[in-house]
């Protein structure tokens, strides 16, 4: 009885490693269905499946679980931890902060966890507060706040050319300050809504190639087949010149890359880091590009 439950629970251990990992390298988002699993089991939830499963099993199999669970790790790490010899950085150089701010915080705190008052800063799903306070504390600065949970601060003047929303609530602005274009953007992140609904909604509305900048929540990681048009003509900030792993969600835990910049392919990178913070579920990013 005992060597036929064993048996039991190794098939069972097959079948669950094997279709984990046919969702992660080959089905992906070839669906909507499939893309739910897909974001819903990233390598680091495969990997700790794996080395759960392998308590139950039998000795002989374990060690091909243990085995497997150290590729996936290397997978894991080459895809996801960077590192880079940053540039200097110069006066004439933007630094440029995203944040979710997981609808709790202002751009003062902002402030306050980036450790200073970047040249642009763009934050989605902020909490509430009034224009007219920073206006008259920073009356040298430019701001914009949209309806839709999206703050621009900009220490030069800022021009909004277009603004738009998804009927599932995607919201995108498209705005120039500092003689670069700039594209924001936090997508619908609802399992129920396919995310190439959104994405193709973004893409189409992103016109510029040349001296442009997109930044956002995307909630997709950078592997998103999503990403590939926009890949084209820009550069992934933080796979380009950032250090340690690019997963920015949730709490500083390196599960998933939701929160991205990036750069157009004439513009120069310098570095790139995440700020922790556990005022928000998501990591703050921040670039330093030269023009």
């Amino acid at each position: 009885m005992i060597k036929f439950l064993r048996l039991v629970i190794s098939l069972i251990n097959v079948i669950i490693v094997v279709a984990l990992l046919s969702i992660h390298f080959i089905f992906k988002e070839c669906s909507f269905k499939a893309s739910v699993f897909y974001y819903a089991f990233p390598l680091p939830i495969i990997i700790g499946m794996v080395l759960i499963l392998s308590i139950f099993i039998t000795h002989k199999l374990r060690k091909y679980n243990l085995l497997l669970a150290a590729v996936l790790m290397l997978i894991w790490l080459v895809q996801s931890f960077k590192i880079h010899i940053p540039k200097t950085i110069t006066d004439e150089d933007l630094e440029i902060v995203l944040w979710n701010a997981s609808r709790e915080n202002n751009l003062e705190d902002a402030f306050k966890i980036n450790d200073g008052i970047p040249d642009i800063l763009v934050m989605v799903e902020h909490g509430s507060y009034k224009t007219n306070f920073f206006n008259d504390k920073y009356p040298n600065y430019h701001f914009y706040k949209s309806d839709a949970g999206i703050s621009i601060f900009s220490k030069s003047p800022l021009k909004i050319i277009n603004e738009a929303s998804s009927k599932f609530n995607t919201n995108f602005i498209h705005f120039e300050t500092s003689g670069v274009n700039f594209y924001a953007i936090d997508v619908h992140g609802s399992i129920d809504v396919p995310r190439s609904w959104e994405l193709g909604f973004v893409n189409k509305l992103i016109k510029n190639t040349k001296h442009t900048v997109i930044l956002g929540d995307f909630n997709i990681p950078y592997e998103s087949k999503h990403f590939e048009s926009i890949k084209v003509n820009f550069d992934h900030a933080f796979s380009k010149r950032g250090n340690g792993f690019k997963e920015t969600w949730p709490w500083n835990i390196p599960l998933l890359s939701l929160d991205h910049i990036w750069a157009s392919k004439d513009l120069k990178i310098l570095k790139t880091k995440k700020v922790a913070t556990f005022t928000s579920d998501h990591s703050m990013v921040k670039t330093y590009i030269r023009k």
